[in-house]
């Protein structure tokens, strides 16, 4: 599913958050890690400030892929990292992230 050229032909990552549970800067760290990692696979990443109590969601493109009550907290970053991959670019290394703690 990777796409070259124009941002606007590339998947797009959005983070929905709790603004009342001051998740901004969390999703904001996300995005900056999503778009460390994948800067030449994804269109952009969008930062949605939610209001119900407790939403932190994560979508490519219209597929949820990380929902805190569903799955149990927030993502850690080699998680979020291998969910987006396997949906933008599922043959990529993502190097010591893919490597085992054992080597």
């Amino acid at each position: 599913m990777t796409r070259s050229g124009n941002p606007s032909e590339k998947p797009t990552v959005t983070i929905t958050y709790c603004t009342g549970c001051n998740w901004l800067l969390r999703a904001g760290w996300m995005s900056q890690e999503l778009l460390q990692t994948f800067q030449d696979q994804l269109g952009g990443v969008k930062l949605v400030p939610g209001e119900m109590g407790g939403i932190f969601e994560i979508h490519v493109e219209k597929e949820l892929i990380w929902e805190r009550k569903r799955d149990g907290g927030f993502p850690d970053v080699k998680e979020l990292k291998t969910r987006v991959r396997d949906r933008i670019d599922p043959g990529r290394d993502l190097g010591h992230l893919d490597r085992s703690a054992d080597g």
